[in-house]
């Protein structure tokens, strides 16, 4: 099933993607984000996660907006595109194009940075601006590269778009990013892994299902949820770090 995993890695893999499921539709963003460098212990290449991960978003988010699309700020999605798409197409061509280990280093130390300020309680802020932009074309870069780009955009967002739609907002977002990226990916021949995808789309569906369940107590917990989920990627991406060092 996933390629030359032993059992007890695939069954690793099991967990990982209810996990990933479950903060994608808990938070509302950040699957990739707190998913993918657990994911590159086992395998440092980024191209056989990510054309997964992409499956995945597609199909749930899909699902999860195929009745929620009225509850979309339209307005600020299409405003805000235009410093996100381009950069974004531009971090899809790098994913391709650069070392593995690039990337790697690349994508632990933004999920450190991560890690770092949720851990203390720091928030990414901006008030508007030039600030907005950059942290848009940011976000939008790293969510091309990794998919990480979340918290960067999600920053920007949470300022603009009122709470009850900012998930269903967001959803409509990485939809358009993932869509981008995975059209780059068969455009290129990037190996897909679709049978793989399927295969893990009913466990990521128990992280899916958890997470809407716990979407409000994690909405009231924000900070307290944040702080331990922060510690944890701190402490993986540091070993990723290491362990890519020596």
């Amino acid at each position: 099933m996933l390629l030359d995993f032993s059992v007890s890695q695939t069954l690793i893999v099991c967990l990982l993607f209810v996990w990933a499921g479950f903060v994608r539709t808990g938070l509302g963003f950040g699957g990739a984000a707190l998913g993918l460098p657990l994911m590159l212990f086992l395998n440092h290449d980024p191209l056989l996660w990510l054309p997964i991960i992409g499956t995945h978003l597609l199909f749930f988010s899909g699902l999860t907006l195929s009745q929620r699309l009225h509850n979309v700020d339209w307005a600020y999605l299409r405003h805000s595109a235009v410093y996100i798409i381009p950069p974004a197409i531009i971090g899809v061509f790098g994913l391709v194009s650069l070392p593995t280990l690039w990337l790697n280093v690349f994508i632990y130390s933004v999920s450190l940075f991560y890690g770092i300020i949720w851990m203390l309680n720091r928030s990414i802020e901006s008030h508007g601006g030039w600030v907005d932009k950059l942290l848009l074309m940011l976000g939008g870069y790293v969510a091309g590269t990794s998919l990480t780009g979340a918290p960067l955009m999600v920053a920007v967002y949470m300022r603009h778009v009122a709470k009850e739609k900012l998930r269903d907002t967001l959803f409509v977002l990485w939809f358009v990013l993932v869509s981008l990226k995975m059209t780059t990916f068969l455009a290129l021949s990037v190996e897909m892994h679709f049978i793989t995808a399927l295969w893990l789309i009913p466990v990521a569906a128990i992280g899916h299902v958890l997470g809407l369940k716990t979407h409000a107590a994690i909405t009231r917990n924000d900070i307290t949820f944040k702080r331990w989920i922060g510690g944890g990627l701190a402490i993986v991406s540091t070993l990723g770090l290491l362990d890519l060092v020596y």
